[in-house]
């Protein structure tokens, strides 16, 4: 004899119904994760503003150095941070979506979230037109404060010609991350995942 009782028509087992229950709360629970989880940034399957790539270091002032690899990878103080890729696109260590530099400067990241401008020597911070840090032709990387002053940010070497560009994403990137970490009270550190955060 099953266990479970009759209705009109149909039988209800108990067995059947927890499989049920289990197979929807499962269900449930990958729908509503990949409901969470960010968008890509726009225009992540065709790419955005090229790219060129040379082996490039920022010894930065006061900071752990920057590293761009010519294949791509980015590492602060010898850890990957960012991979970057020929048309524009940035993924983060574990290689998921992370922003899209746009053909007009645009840095956008997942779910349309601003990072900025970045043009081929200085980029603004999200919201602003004005720049916040520049990349002079031969290496050297000035901030600029609100008020105007100015302070240095160490000199990059390897970013000549086209690769000067490439540099000033890093530099906006890793600046965007110092910016959010010290806004958060969190350090260096890139990801997709679920839960609450606070944008900027």
């Amino acid at each position: 004899m099953r266990y479970g009782w009759a209705v009109p028509g149909r039988f209800f087992s108990w067995a059947l119904s927890a499989r049920r229950l289990a197979l929807t709360t499962c269900c449930g629970a990958l729908g509503l994760l990949t409901a969470c989880a960010p968008s890509q940034p726009p225009r992540w399957a065709e790419g955005g503003a090229p790219l060129a790539f040379a082996p490039a270091r920022w010894d930065r002032e006061g900071g752990d150095d920057v590293e761009l690899r010519a294949n791509g990878q980015v590492l602060i103080d010898g850890d990957l941070v960012f991979v970057l890729d020929r048309v524009g696109r940035v993924a983060n260590d574990d290689y998921d979506p992370y922003a899209v530099l746009q053909p007009d400067g645009q840095l956008v990241g997942t779910d349309h979230l601003s990072l900025g401008r970045v043009g081929v020597s200085n980029a603004s911070p999200p919201g602003v037109l004005e720049a916040w840090l520049a990349v002079t032709p031969d290496g050297r990387v000035t901030y600029f404060d609100t008020d105007g002053e100015r302070s240095a940010g160490g000199t990059w070497r390897g970013c000549a010609g086209p690769v000067q560009r490439t540099c000033t994403l890093v530099t906006q990137l890793v600046a965007v991350l110092n910016y959010r970490g010290a806004r958060s009270g969190v350090g260096i550190g890139v990801g997709v995942g679920v839960g609450v955060g606070v944008g900027f």
